[in-house]
């Protein structure tokens, strides 16, 4: 079997610090090679650098997040930019992210708080710009906000991590060089417009994710922890829903996200 690859998977994130090696170990065991560690917040720049070079194929994004905007200030957008260029020649620091816009809290979609979130969203996209490398976005409730930046930014590309728009939306992130991020949300039977999307849509476009330690998928117990050893039957269940073989799955996939973000493709050799 190819080799899996795991696009999000937040490894840094605290429900991991008492295993967080045979985290990594368990899901080597189901063929997982390469997994990206995007960050959330400033302070987790350092952490997110060091795991992804604690394993083999270990990939990292730095980005602030949209939900944690409101906890973070200019100067955070300043190491930001600090850390970007220290570490540009870094070939596993492939990605500006977690970033994006999320307007599913209604006191957040409207007013000072949605402004900040598009602020942070416009400067780190233009940091992305700079630095020549792709965003990895946070998308909920937000997609045309989303599109409406992007569409003066050409050229950034990257991946739209949970995607839940429609199919016309869905065309226009791939047409401005995004992939799709496909995770345990598809595998829930109620999840009918996901799963429209991950059966319509090229593979080419898709991507394979966990959101670990989030976003666990159907077969896990609600509240459990997610971790990249799932991104295994995601990928099964994705080829069963596509009556697709695993193999092309995992092809297709894997070629997506070294299109998408390029310096995955010599890091994510398979």
């Amino acid at each position: 079997m190819r080799a899996l690859f795991d696009t999000h998977c937040h490894l840094d994130a605290s429900e991991f610090d008492a295993d967080r090696d045979e985290v990594i170990g368990r899901a080597a065991t189901v063929g997982v090679r390469g997994i990206l560690i995007p960050a959330v917040q400033a302070s987790d720049f350092d952490k997110v650098r060091r795991l992804a070079h604690g394993f083999a194929q270990g990939a990292y994004a730095v980005g602030i997040h949209p939900m944690y905007v409101h906890q973070a200030s200019d100067s955070d957008l300043q190491s930001l930019k600090a850390f970007l260029q220290a570490h540009r020649d870094d070939p596993r620091l492939v990605a500006v992210g977690e970033i994006g816009l999320d307007f599913f809290v209604a006191q957040i979609s409207q007013g000072e708080q949605r402004n900040r979130q598009i602020r942070f969203y416009q400067a780190q996209l233009d940091l992305a710009m700079t630095m020549g490398l792709p965003v990895i976005l946070h998308v909920r409730r937000s997609q045309d906000e989303l599109l409406k930046w992007l569409r003066r930014r050409p050229l950034i590309g990257g991946i739209a991590h949970a995607f839940n728009g429609s199919l016309q939306q869905a065309q226009q992130f791939i047409d401005a060089g995004f992939a799709l991020g496909v995770g345990g949300a598809f595998t829930f039977t109620r999840a009918k417009q996901i799963r429209r999307l991950v059966t319509t849509l090229s593979l080419s476009n898709l991507v394979l994710e966990t959101d670990s330690p989030d976003m666990a998928p159907a077969w896990l117990e609600k509240g459990s922890r997610n971790t990249p050893y799932e991104v295994a039957q995601i990928a099964a269940m994705l080829a069963q829903l596509r009556h697709d073989s695993l193999d092309h799955v995992l092809h297709e996939t894997s070629l997506a996200a070294k299109r998408v973000i390029p310096k995955l493709g010599p890091l994510w050799m398979a």
